[in-house]
């Protein structure tokens, strides 16, 4: 768990290192940490990635758990990320933005398809357990990468009040994964 919340921070971290250059693939790090900042772009491509991220394990979760509390979860995580999902994808449409992706989305989308192996082959409690773990650290990763890069990072305004407006939902999914984990233990 604290693994992952950690990986995640790095990753931010790097991601901060290399310069953005919107539609090129051979960017080169010629900025410091200090100057480099992420575009709405790489920003609708991270919120895109992290809420599909969640929308796939949940789906996971729905099939190989027999927990109630653990499906009920992530039928949660299910409808509430693709909500967020949605009102992203209509708000960089209605602004022209197209999601650009960076070091951290590869990363995440690599960590998410070892994550999701590691799940298929659970079961029962050991799978509830790896589950909810995991989501108490990637809530907890997604809230800090949230109010220490999204939003500082956001130029638009629309762009920034969608990811202020997320939060508390998000940092409810992290008390209630929370109390389910302290149920599992």
């Amino acid at each position: 768990m604290i693994n992952l919340k950690q990986n995640i921070q790095k990753l931010v971290i790097s991601a901060s290192l290399i310069t953005l250059i919107v539609g090129c693939s051979t960017a080169k790090p010629e900025k410091t940490a200090q100057t480099t900042k992420l575009t709405d772009a790489n920003i609708a491509a991270i919120v895109v990635g992290a809420n599909n991220i969640d929308i796939s394990a949940g789906n996971i979760a729905l099939k190989r758990s027999n927990n109630s509390e653990v499906k009920k979860f992530a039928n949660r995580m299910i409808v509430d990320h693709k909500s967020v999902l949605a009102s992203a994808v209509k708000l960089v449409t209605k602004l022209g933005v197209t999601p650009v992706n960076n070091d951290l989305v590869f990363a995440l989308a690599d960590q998410s398809k070892n994550h999701e192996a590691k799940l298929n082959t659970l079961n029962g409690d050991a799978f509830d357990k790896a589950y909810i773990d995991h989501e108490v650290a990637y809530h907890e990763a997604v809230i800090g990468v949230i109010e220490d890069q999204l939003i500082p990072s956001a130029s638009n305004a629309e762009l920034k009040a969608l990811l202020v407006s997320v939060l508390p939902a998000f940092k409810a999914h992290l008390q209630h994964c929370k109390m389910i984990q302290e149920t599992l233990s």
